[in-house]
């Protein structure tokens, strides 16, 4: 049960330290956010639970294949802000745009036999 809570601790601290960041410095704070936070932890967290290499390097590389749909977000988002539009709407929209990415690039990759 500690190493879950750690693990947890561990992972909210970082995305606190990122907010409380951007207060400051926008900008590093995105360089911090655009680094592959979640991957990095979820790829050491199977590590430190034991799971094996090739396991670990096959999720990697699904997960690069799934962040072509998440640049929609980055993407959209400012624009739409930047064009009056609000904040939920805007995150509503880009994040719509962003599921919409995901269930088209699915398909496509069993097509081309990339295994998610």
């Amino acid at each position: 049960m500690f190493y879950y809570t750690l693990k947890l601790c561990i992972s909210a601290l970082l995305i606190v330290l990122i907010s409380e960041i951007a207060k400051r410095h926008s900008g590093f704070a995105a360089l911090l956010a655009a680094l592959p936070m979640t991957s990095l932890l979820a790829i050491i967290w199977m590590h430190l639970d034991g799971m094996a290499s090739t396991q670990i390097a096959e999720t990697s590389g699904q997960i690069a294949w799934l962040v072509l749909p998440s640049l929609l977000f980055f993407i959209l988002f400012p624009i739409l802000i930047k064009q009056g539009l609000g904040f939920w709407f805007s995150l509503g929209l880009s994040a719509t745009a962003t599921i919409t990415g995901y269930l088209l690039l699915l398909p496509l990759l069993r097509r081309l036999g990339v295994q998610l």
